[in-house]
């Protein structure tokens, strides 16, 4: 038992803010938790919404955690209520309510929301949609019924989820894309190719190099008007053009920002009893060697966990993270492992690559200084874990460059090289 009583609030309930309690409740059983989440949901898991919307996972499969896990943690649980500013100086958060809670630490894991062209013409008639929430699932979900056709803004990761889900559900589906290739902040042009070529295949249309100009309708959406002049019928959007960091509450306040909100290597503030973690976290990457935004699951509650246990009063340090995306459509598994193209010519980065575009398969690895860097897997991934391990640890691969293309490369070859895992680590 702690010689004193904290008061500790976490404001948001996703997978930071939820490892975050679990990291308190085992250092501290009775210290008062508070979590606060504007969304009316207890924990649920945000990357299968789009599973859900395609029909291949059931809604109840989506919550990862009991309904007595609050109760059971002793938390005192604020759902619907959204903090609109942090008070550092008062070591206290205000919600849009008026209400406020005080806090001893604070964790700020508020994740990031959806953007949308606000200058876009028509774009917040009813019919548009982000899809970022189980709320956002259930919404379009109960539309697609009465839906045929489709209009998705985006060829990210969101984006092509959404238009995958719904093509499983038998709607026609078009996405459009502002860039040159699909999933540009994931992929290099050969492996977009490839992505490219299964939608394709299997009945989604991709336009690229056009953007949204107006959203058509009076009362009910009718169509999509493109910039080109082209013009699409449609009675849903789905608007996938990326998401932001939720930094709004911080941004009057001393709180240091950038992208997301700028978190030390016990992923602190710079103000000494306030956190961050999860999609609004933004902390130090391994393979860019800089601080970034890495919104991925397994980073957020390795975040969390590391967020909670510090609050405590214990001092852990946050190994770092790296950017990485998998996500399989119709069959074709996709990985992107750090650094997954080079901006501009670099000399001292070596690029190894193998493409076989009729078979749907492709692999690139960045080298520097005989350290990976980077990934990109498609259609074959299943040493994806092998190459994950040699980032994170950095290991010298100079003897092992002539055999990284190979299909037989895996775990035995670099048993000697890499560090005893420990049995808690998230190696993300």
């Amino acid at each position: 038992m702690r010689s004193f009583m904290r008061q500790y609030v976490i404001i948001g309930n996703s997978a930071a803010g939820i490892a975050a309690v679990e990291a308190i409740r085992q250092k501290d059983k009775e210290s008062k938790v508070i979590v606060i989440s504007e969304e009316e949901y207890s924990a649920y898991c945000r990357c299968l919404i789009s599973y859900f919307l395609a029909g291949e996972v059931k809604e109840e499969k989506i919550f990862y955690r009991p309904e007595n896990f609050y109760k059971d943690n002793n938390v005192e649980l604020h759902l619907n209520k959204k903090v609109a500013r942090v008070d550092p100086k008062k070591n206290r958060v205000i919600c849009e309510d008026k209400t406020g809670f005080d806090y001893d630490s604070l964790l700020i894991a508020t994740g990031a929301s959806p953007k949308f062209p606000e200058n876009t013409k028509g774009i917040k008639k009813t019919g548009v949609y982000g899809f970022r929430t189980i709320k956002d699932a259930q919404t379009i979900s109960g539309q697609v019924p009465v839906v045929k056709a489709a209009c998705v803004l985006g060829g990210g990761l969101v984006g092509l989820k959404a238009a995958y889900a719904l093509k499983k559900r038998g709607v026609d589906v078009k996405v459009i894309i502002r860039s040159a290739q699909v999933l540009s902040q994931m992929l290099d042009k050969e492996a977009a190719a490839v992505v490219q070529k299964v939608l394709e295949e299997n009945g989604i249309e991709l336009y690229f190099g056009q953007d949204v100009a107006e959203i058509i309708g009076d009362g009910e959406l009718r169509a999509v008007k493109l910039d080109s002049g082209k013009v699409f019928g449609c009675s849903l959007v789905i608007v996938g053009k990326g998401v932001a960091p939720n930094i709004g509450l911080i941004k009057d306040t001393q709180i240091k920002f950038n992208q997301g909100i700028i978190a030390a290597a016990k992923l602190e503030t710079n103000i000494p009893n306030i956190y961050a973690a999860g999609d609004v976290c933004e902390s130090f990457d391994l393979t860019m060697a800089r601080h970034a935004v890495n919104a991925l699951w397994p980073v957020a509650v390795r975040q969390g966990k590391i967020a909670g246990t510090n609050m405590t009063g214990e001092s852990v340090n946050y190994e770092g993270s790296l950017g990485m995306n998998a996500i399989e459509f119709f069959g074709l598994p996709v990985i992107s492992l750090g650094v997954y193209r080079l901006k501009d010519a670099d000399a001292s980065v070596e690029e190894l690559k193998s493409f076989q575009p009729k078979d749907n398969l492709y692999k690139k690895f960045l080298i520097r200084d005989n350290v990976l860097i980077g990934a990109l897997l498609v259609g074959n991934i299943k040493n994806s874990g092998v190459f994950l391990r040699l980032m994170r640890e950095k290991i010298n691969i100079s003897n092992l460059k002539d055999k990284l293309l190979s299909d037989n490369f895996g775990y035995p070859d670099i048993m000697n090289l890499v560090s005893i895992r420990e049995p808690d680590k998230v190696y993300i």
